[in-house]
């Protein structure tokens, strides 16, 4: 199982000068020329997010709030708030910032939750050179909403994952960060989520 220590948001948030976690475990396709990273830091108010995604060629047909960014090349976030709690909360996005929200203990009992604005967690996606990225912030108000003993603390612990998938794209790919233990595609087996302290 792999492990990362969450850095503390720094007073000017400079993503070039916070540790990447690679999403390089290849699972279930052959070998494929897309690439991924993910970057996370934290403090009292939410956790913050970049993902980026090195692929040539982009697929970007959902919008909305009800798309589904998966189909799409799509960055993804799953996350265990409590530990001893399977419950987690998937947060999954496309280049256009469609998104798919969830919570549950697996893909059984995944339910989708609808934001009430458009935009709730301030993210901004953009092309970048040979890819796209996407950054934005987890509140922590929001997360408690559903796990009202979260606390992002130094110490602390969360289990996650950070994906990068594209079940339509011209290459369907998934890739990981912590190991996949399965043999056919699927993300959502918190059996699978590595292990984040926050620092």
């Amino acid at each position: 199982m792999r492990n990362h220590v969450i850095s503390r948001k720094p007073e000017v948030l400079d993503w070039s000068q916070l540790p990447v976690l690679p999403i390089d475990n290849l699972c279930w396709t052959p070998e494929i020329d897309i690439s991924a990273q993910a970057q996370i830091c934290y403090d009292a108010d939410a956790l913050y997010v970049r993902l980026a995604a090195k692929e040539a060629v982009i697929r970007a047909e959902h919008t909305g709030p009800v798309g589904m960014p998966c189909e799409d090349s799509c960055l993804e976030f799953f996350f265990s708030p409590i530990p001893g709690d399977n419950r987690y909360l998937n947060i999954e996005f496309n280049p256009n910032g469609c998104f798919y929200l969830g919570i549950g203990s697996c893909i059984q009992d995944l339910v989708r939750l609808l934001p009430d604005s458009g935009n709730p967690f301030q993210a901004e996606p953009r092309r970048i050179d040979g890819g796209w990225e996407i950054v934005y912030q987890v509140p922590t108000a929001f997360v408690r909403r559903f796990f009202p003993d979260y606390a992002p603390v130094s110490g602390g612990t969360i289990r996650a994952n950070f994906y990068k998938c594209g079940d339509l794209t011209p290459q369907e790919h998934y890739l990981s960060w912590n190991p996949m233990s399965c043999d056919t595609p699927a993300f959502h087996r918190p059996c699978d989520f590595g292990l984040l302290t926050f620092a």
